[in-house]
């Protein structure tokens, strides 16, 4: 009876039915119940339209974010992170017909009687040419010229002392140099930034043996930070200085046919104070001094450079899929002036990030670059526009 079923846990249906989910009636327990149930979506044909949805369309969305996720992530950047506090731009001022007493004075500052002494520190990866660039361009202003090179990447991969290798093409500045080696960690799995911190530490140290100051003029950047060298003479021969500055960078990728923007900011020069000034790659001050050299960023003359550097910097993740790193991969990229690592702009506006999607356009203006760049063209041909094609190395 219908009221008995009740009273014994069974299931009262109060209309008939002849497909499948007529089954569910009459049914003992809550578990058939469900079963039935189940197989009443299972059956039904429009469940076909469902199934094929969870199974081919999910799993196509997940594979293409794998793939994407990155790109994603970069363009969406915007919703979450806010644009850092914008720098206090100083205006430069220079001709080279131009006193350096007037100079100064144009920029607000005093002349010195004297100009202070000037340490150019570097941690040195592989960076050959570039190398020979920037203490060519600095040569006639720099006291000291300090090195610190180490058997590991940042990644922690084993590597060759690149410089003792090459030590006897750097004779010039011999007489200048201090040069320093640390043994690396080799810690599997730990986040790149650890060992990087680590050498500028020990930067620090070497700093101190290459006999550095008070007042002295310390020049904190990677490699391929190249400081023009009228910069730093205004810098070394003016009084009341700011005592920390960035220097406002015209950025490059590739060579100097490639002209990203000129907002490359993290170079900086420093007046050391012992105790005080330790050596860092991120942002210190709000001053920036504007058009004060350029970043020459994976510019090297061998492909197999840029695969080591791709797999040795602390942005090694962005290394994804091994094809990345494929010579003729990075060669068709190189000329085509895109991104190693398919990465969409690292910006903070969606008016930026769209205006700087896709290829770098190509420039042909080589015009205000290092000297020794024009005076050693043959040599350095692969920095200058129209050059794309590298050696395999």
């Amino acid at each position: 009876m219908w009221w008995m079923m009740g009273e014994t846990g069974g299931h009262y249906c109060n209309k008939k039915t002849d497909d499948i989910c007529g089954d569910v009636c009459g049914q003992e327990s809550n578990r058939l119940l469900s079963m039935s149930r189940l197989r009443c979506l299972l059956h039904r044909g429009w469940d076909v339209k469902t199934l094929l949805f969870l199974f081919a369309f999910v799993p196509t969305c997940i594979f293409f974010i794998f793939l994407h996720g990155q790109k994603i992530s970069y363009f969406l950047r915007p919703l979450w992170e806010s644009p850092p506090k914008p720098f206090h731009v100083l205006p430069h001022y220079y001709h080279e017909n131009v006193s350096m007493e007037n100079q100064c004075k144009l920029h607000g500052w005093g002349i010195r009687e004297f100009p202070r002494r000037v340490f150019d520190a570097v941690l040195y990866s592989n960076e050959k040419e570039i190398l020979e660039l920037r203490w060519k361009e600095l040569y006639p202003y720099v006291t000291q010229f300090v090195l610190l090179e180490s058997d590991s990447t940042f990644t922690g991969l084993r590597k060759p002392l690149f410089f003792a290798r090459h030590r006897n093409e750097f004779k010039f500045a011999e007489s200048r140099l201090t040069y320093g080696t640390i043994r690396g960690r080799f810690r599997r799995g730990e986040n790149p930034f650890v060992e990087e911190a680590y050498q500028r530490v020990a930067l620090d140290l070497l700093l101190q043996n290459a006999g550095i100051d008070d007042d002295d003029l310390l020049i904190m950047s990677d490699v391929d930070e190249i400081p023009s060298r009228h910069t730093i003479n205004l810098l070394r021969w003016c009084d009341d200085i700011p005592p920390i500055l960035h220097l406002q960078l015209k950025n490059y990728l590739y060579s100097f046919e490639f002209h990203v923007d000129d907002n490359s900011w993290r170079a900086s020069v420093h007046k050391y104070q012992k105790g005080k000034t330790r050596y860092a790659h991120y942002r210190q001050t709000d001053d920036i001094l504007a058009d004060a050299g350029w970043h020459c960023s994976f510019c090297f003359r061998q492909i197999s450079e840029f695969t080591f550097k791709m797999k040795a910097y602390s942005h090694y993740d962005r290394v994804r899929f091994s094809r990345y790193l494929n010579p003729q991969r990075v060669q068709r990229v190189i000329c085509k002036g895109a991104d190693l690592f398919d990465m969409l702009p690292e910006e903070y506006t969606f008016k930026d990030i769209i205006g700087k999607m896709g290829p770098v356009p190509h420039s042909f203006s080589a015009v205000h670059l290092p000297s020794y760049l024009f005076d050693n063209a043959e040599k350095y041909k692969f920095l200058l526009p129209g050059n794309c094609i590298r050696e395999s190395g």
